[in-house]
């Protein structure tokens, strides 16, 4: 979408590197890019020449582990190799874990067990993990339990849309809890956030998806509007897009979660920033 591409079509010119420089000059220190394929590598590699203060993570996607299937072990020495050449830019093996609500995209045994073997790889360079979870509670939690001997710096379950239960079960694995916005549609949502230790939270914006629609329960604490245009075709260089979720609008997940629990936002704001920088970037927080 930063290409200017939406379906296959050409809507507007590729604006990645506006996109970038509007965060950097709203002081953002770091925005780490995910990969969901060994196909996504090449492309964040490109990327992570553009800026010091980019990183990445290696892994793949649960809903796309169908493609360790044609020759597991190589697609693994693969995800392998690309972190030790790229060592110095990876902070996490990710995006991995289980998602249930697309076993369209592939089944759940292939990604239970592509998602245990990638488990290894945080063994072996010792790095934290970036996690999905969707719909699939009880068997991410027993894959984890399981390999937790593997897990030595724990990581983050980004996108959290659970339940109470759930996440003191993940942070006594030792993660953290990822909010967005579609952590933050519902009231139920909300209240969720209200009951989380915020010692526990990382905050994110999954850009270009997740972002803070006017329908959701959290669009009422948002105080940050940013110019927008409602047609692609009508993109300016200094309007975001309606639809399309910038980095910079971290900002609206920060002042709704502070709206909710009725707390200082900078104050929130420098946990969740070294709730983020001790995980991913420990060598920077000392």
């Amino acid at each position: 979408m930063f290409q200017g591409i939406y379906g296959g079509t050409q809507k507007h010119k590729a604006d990645l590197d506006i996109v970038l420089k509007r965060c950097w000059d709203n002081g953002m220190e770091k925005i780490i890019v995910t990969c969901g394929s060994i196909n996504d590598i090449g492309e964040a590699e490109k990327l992570m020449e553009k800026d010091d203060r980019l990183a990445m993570t290696v892994g793949c996607h649960p809903t796309r582990c169908s493609e360790f299937l044609n020759d597991p072990d190589g697609y693994f020495k693969n995800l392998a190799a690309s972190i030790e050449k790229l060592r110095s830019r990876v902070v996490a093996v990710g995006e991995i874990g289980l998602d249930y609500d697309r076993l369209h995209f592939c089944e759940k045994d292939v990604q239970k067990k592509y998602f245990e073997m990638q488990l290894g790889l945080a063994e072996e360079f010792q790095l934290p993990l970036f996690l999905h979870c969707r719909n699939s509670h009880e068997d991410f939690i027993s894959i984890c339990e399981k390999n937790h001997d593997k897990i030595k710096r724990g990581g983050v379950v980004h996108s959290f849309d659970g339940n109470i239960e759930e996440a003191e079960k993940l942070i006594d694995l030792g993660f953290f809890i990822g909010l967005n916005g579609c952590s933050l549609k519902t009231d139920d949502n909300l209240q969720l956030v209200s009951l989380l230790p915020s010692e526990k939270i990382m905050i994110e914006t999954d850009a270009p998806w997740c972002g803070i629609r006017p329908s959701h329960a959290s669009a009422k604490f948002i105080k940050t509007k940013f110019p927008t245009v409602k047609r692609k075709e009508k993109w300016e260089p200094d309007s975001l897009i309606d639809g399309r979720c910038e980095p910079l609008q971290i900002l609206q997940v920060l002042e709704v979660i502070a709206g909710v629990k009725g707390e200082d936002e900078e104050k929130l704001a420098e946990i969740f920033f070294n709730n983020t920088m001790n995980v991913f970037f420990p060598e920077k927080s000392q």
